[in-house]
């Protein structure tokens, strides 16, 4: 066995689940402790100065400096309580990672130390950050970059620096972040909901976006992770056979968990909760080694802060574990990937659940109402949300091992499907019965709408579950900020379309409810295209939906097209999520990414197969080539021949499966060479998709075909059988 794999099977080992961060306090206590939260603020703080926050986080606009002041120094003496002696902003940038800056409190005043932190540090910081991707909205020489504080998302500790949940944007005010247009896209769909919701119930005073966030992922020994430059480069095995036992079973899926995983979960729940983070569930997921978590459902922007906080912090609690946590969507071929599935809805301020069915026509009207709307949203713009989550490593994923395939559809449930089909019949109600809208039913003709009114279809990219929508095509790598912008913005529209139909129609004299079904079965009609109930992996499906006009994205680069495509522009600036020069940097960011990500995989297998594989094949070729050899010499060349048939045969498939390699290799850092030349990021894409992942995949299959000819103690690589199963 090669020393490097040997070395790591000997470190290797599963442990009983030791605790790092064991708590004995029943998670009620210690909720929170970790989040500067309202509780907190209000203790913290003046009167004016807590006033003043709630009035920005309910309502926006400035906070003055004298407040800023007040707040900052009430953050301050909060922090230095929990120990912390560093503060940072805490950002998006557009590399679906997280970004900080640290500053000491301390600061020397001409006497000596002591603790400093004043409004302005809170309210913006300028951490330069030139060197993060900024899609052109920047030059190197023009560096100067704005962190800005969020406010509606409270600030926590973590490892004794205070987090600053912030905005990062340029020094002509353009966004260079995630956040920054999901703050925006989620002001317009609120607002336009609330519009809407007004036309039910007059008292209606807010609507939210509300958001829950699946997240899969894998789990790895720290040693046999070490044990492969192209985990640790490239988040994934870009070569590697799969064991003979992978998940035909499907007896890790919710089986037992792992002590040692079970231990790492535990940490990193007891962590989550002090950090003010509701995890609800978790479990084994399909694939041998991938396990899931979910949180209780919150407000949009806080949900995505949530769910990037904790992949900062499971990965460093793992570490603790001797533990490798991975988070990309398809790091072991053959089994299934990860996702992050994004459950969707709008909560007004009640608490009222506004994709929720309800037992009168009134609420069953609403629901109707914004249901079609959103429908009719994803249908309008559902290549740019399908583009939204393409990435190279979505690519690998999608179309799978429940992952959706890589064009869009929506499944409704066959009763939903009656119930508008029987609107467009108009045979959906009756008249009122008297003069009060309570009294108004469904006809017998009708059917009574139920929450889980359908089966659950996993194989679409989006699926109505009930009282949300549930988009499974988001990766489990990315933040999801940017692909829930485009819908936020997508449904804002169709919102406002239809209440302005809706209100068209009523000034004309229609009656409301009259106005209100028609535009419903208007909505639906047009969005017919994108619903589909059947199996969205079948061939027969692929080949319908392209009649459909439903576009793939198969291929990433002609994919990210979408987002300077005349109808996004136009979505974008019309709600004011994006300009075009934010959009732009967007879609050249996206390009850039692409092509850097399948270089470095390039690079990687080319080291692997130069440096790992093929001198481990040569070297067992070499034992072959004595034994028949002396085979020959010692039984005469007839009878030798055909004693060492079989290593004859082995011989000849492995110097076939070198010479395949070695040919590939030549040829894939030629197109890496031109791609590198080019000054055309989406041609460099194009080039990329079309000839260099092809040959990347060819060499990998003359890889891992040598994986199953050469002596198990002289492969350099940990295998799939270790890295995957182990208990």
């Amino acid at each position: 066995m090669a020393i490097f794999r040997r070395s790591a099977l000997e470190r290797f080992s599963t442990g009983k689940g030791e605790r790092f961060f064991y708590d004995p306090r029943p998670i009620s206590q210690l909720f929170g402790e970790n989040v500067f939260d309202m509780a907190k603020m209000e203790h913290y703080l003046t009167p004016e100065s807590f006033a003043a926050l709630q009035s920005n986080i309910a309502n926006g606009g400035k906070i003055d400096r004298e407040q800023a002041e007040q707040i900052a120094e009430g953050m301050k003496r909060w922090a230095l309580e929990k120990e912390a002696t560093h503060y940072t902003h805490w950002f998006h940038p557009l590399t679906d990672a997280t970004a900080e800056k640290h500053e000491a409190f301390v600061e020397f005043n001409g006497k000596g130390v002591v603790e400093h932190f004043c409004g302005e540090a809170l309210v913006r910081q300028e951490p330069d950050a030139s060197s993060l991707p900024s899609g052109g909205l920047r030059n190197t020489f023009e560096a100067r970059g704005y962190s800005t504080w969020d406010p509606s998302s409270p600030a926590f500790i973590i490892d004794g620096t205070l987090f600053i949940p912030s905005l990062f944007v340029s020094y002509t005010g353009d966004s260079l972040d995630m956040k920054t247009p999901h703050l925006r896209s989620l002001d317009c769909v609120e607002k336009g909901a609330l519009k809407l919701a007004k036309l039910f119930d007059p008292e209606v005073e807010s609507c939210s976006v509300m958001l829950g966030i699946e997240q899969e992922y894998f789990v790895v020994d720290e040693a046999l992770y070490r044990a492969r430059p192209d985990l640790m480069l490239c988040n994934r095995t870009v070569v590697g056979k799969m064991a003979a036992k992978e998940q035909q079973l499907e007896d890790h899926y919710f089986g037992v968990i792992p002590s040692k995983v079970m231990a790492f979960m535990k940490d990193f729940e007891s962590e989550a909760y002090k950090l003010g983070v509701l995890l609800k569930t978790r479990h084994n997921e399909v694939a041998p080694n991938q396990f899931e978590f979910a949180p209780f459902y919150e407000k949009a922007n806080l949900a995505i802060d949530h769910n990037l906080m904790m992949m900062i912090l499971m990965r460093k609690i793992a570490k603790r574990h001797k533990l490798k946590v991975i988070f990309h969507e398809k790091p072991f071929a053959g089994v299934n990937g990860s996702g992050k599935h994004c459950n969707w809805s709008i909560l007004t301020q009640k608490g009222n659940n506004l994709f929720s069915p309800g037992e009168s026509f009134e609420d069953n009207l609403r629901f109707l109402s914004f249901f079609s709307a959103v429908v009719r949203g994803l249908y309008q713009h559902n290549h740019l949300l399908m583009a939204g989550c393409a990435s190279l490593a979505n690519s690998f994923r999608l179309g799978g091992g429940e992952a959706p395939p890589a064009m869009g559809s929506l499944f409704i449930g066959k009763r939903l499907t009656q119930v508008i089909d029987s609107i467009g019949s108009g045979n959906f109600f009756k008249k009122m019965v008297g003069n009060e809208k309570s009294g108004l039913k469904l006809s017998d003709k009708s059917l009574e709408i139920l929450i889980d009114n359908a089966d659950r279809n996993r194989t679409a990219p989006f699926a109505f579950t009930g009282n949300r929508f549930e988009f499974r095509a988001v990766g489990s790598s990315l933040n999801p900020s940017f692909v829930l912008s485009i819908l936020n913005s997508a449904v804002a529209q169709q919102i406002t379309r239809f209440g302005t139909i809706v209100d068209e129609a009523m000034e004309r004299g229609v009656e409301r409810d009259k106005a209100l079904l028609e535009t419903i079965a208007l909505f639906i009609e047009e969005a017919r295209p994108l619903l589909f109930e059947g199996n969205c992996y079948s061939k027969e499906w692929a080949t319908e939906a392209a009649s459909r006009g439903l576009r793939s994205i198969n291929n990433s680069p002609e994919a990210f097209k979408a987002l300077i495509e005349e109808g996004s522009v136009k979505l974008f600036g019309e709600s004011g999520v994006l300009n075009f020069k934010e959009l732009e940097a967007r879609y050249l960011q996206l390009n850039e990414t692409y092509t850097k990500k399948i270089e470095i995989e390039a690079k990687v297998l080319i080291d692997l197969a130069t440096n790992h594989v093929i001198p481990a094949a040569v070297k067992y070729q070499n034992r072959l080539i004595e034994n028949v050899r002396g085979l020959r010499e010692l039984y005469g060349e007839q009878e030798g021949s055909s004693l060492s048939h079989y290593q004859s045969d082995s011989l000849k498939k492995i110097s076939n499966a070198i010479q395949s390699i070695g040919t590939g290799v030549k040829a894939a850092s030629k197109i890496v060479g031109r791609g590198v030349e080019s000054s055309s990021l989406s041609k460099k894409g194009e080039l990329y998709f079309k000839d260099l992942l092809p040959l990347l995949a060819s060499i990998r299959e003359s890889v891992d075909t040598l994986e199953m000819l050469i002596d198990d103690q002289l492969w350099p690589l940990p295998k799939y059988r270790e890295l995957l199963f182990w208990r």
